[in-house]
């Protein structure tokens, strides 16, 4: 589980997070929502320990991520920021290797290179597995980045926004894909979304985050409503259920 306990964070004198209580039970897809500057990627990035916490409590299966080794930590949490930079003249392939670090330091093993090759095939990487990072497209390298974090083989996965720079095949393709590994491989997988209609399809549990806030937290069919809508966004929106699930019509 990640229990995060009354964390407050500033920026300078700027409020960004403001007593925020969550608990992250393993298993399944949790969406964070909210506008932009609602503080998704600071709480990411705090329980990853990108950041140092200056208040409250974060743990990760009763680790405390303030003082747990990070050679630990990262054997039970990953983490794909918006801004990783990666060096352009590395392969796909070594790329997601570099996600096996933590557990061989760079010393890939047979098994190692199992689990790279299981990674590669999840996020259908097989036929660029060979080509230079600098040769791909905004979002063949983004689903390269997801391939290095899933092969850390952590129980929690967190990823910040890693629908940017996919077109609409490749962003439904991995959104299954990290159903699937929630599913298949119990998996915790904790995704900040601008696409609330992506959340509502593929995650268990919404929480929606607004001026450095919890204002919403429940299942898609209990957040996507045209008033939790307007409490978060600021404007109502047309909710139409198709299948049983509730999608919203944001552009009229």
């Amino acid at each position: 589980m990640i229990r995060i306990e009354n964390v407050s964070f500033k920026h300078r004198a700027t409020p960004i997070l403001t007593d925020i209580s969550l608990d992250i039970p393993k298993g399944g897809v949790v969406a964070l929502i909210g506008p932009n500057g609602a503080g998704k990627s600071t709480l990411l990035s705090l329980v990853a320990r990108l950041q140092p916490l200056q208040t409250g409590s974060i743990s990760v299966d009763g680790l405390p991520v303030d003082t747990t080794p990070g050679r630990d930590l990262a054997k039970v949490l990953a983490i794909l920021r918006q801004d990783t930079t990666i060096a352009s003249r590395l392969r796909v392939r070594e790329l997601v290797g570099f996600g096996r670090f933590p557990h061989g330091r760079g010393r890939l093993t047979d098994d190692d290179n199992a689990i790279v090759d299981g990674a590669i095939a999840q996020f259908d990487l097989a036929d660029l597995s060979d080509r230079f990072i600098e040769t791909l497209s905004g979002g063949q390298r983004q689903r390269a980045l997801v391939a290095m974090a899933f092969a850390q083989g952590t129980d929690y996965l967190l990823l910040d926004e890693p629908l940017n720079n996919l077109d609409m095949y490749y962003a439904r393709a991995l959104m299954r894909s990290l159903r699937s590994v929630a599913d298949v491989n119990g998996k915790t997988v904790v995704i900040v979304l601008h696409d609330i209609n992506q959340a509502s399809a593929h995650a268990d549990r919404i929480v929606a985050m607004k001026g450095g806030r919890i204002v919403a937290d429940g299942t898609p069919a209990e957040i996507l409503t045209s008033d939790v809508l307007d409490a978060v966004f600021g404007f109502r929106m047309r909710v139409e259920t198709i299948d049983g699930t509730p999608f919203a019509l944001h552009q009229f």
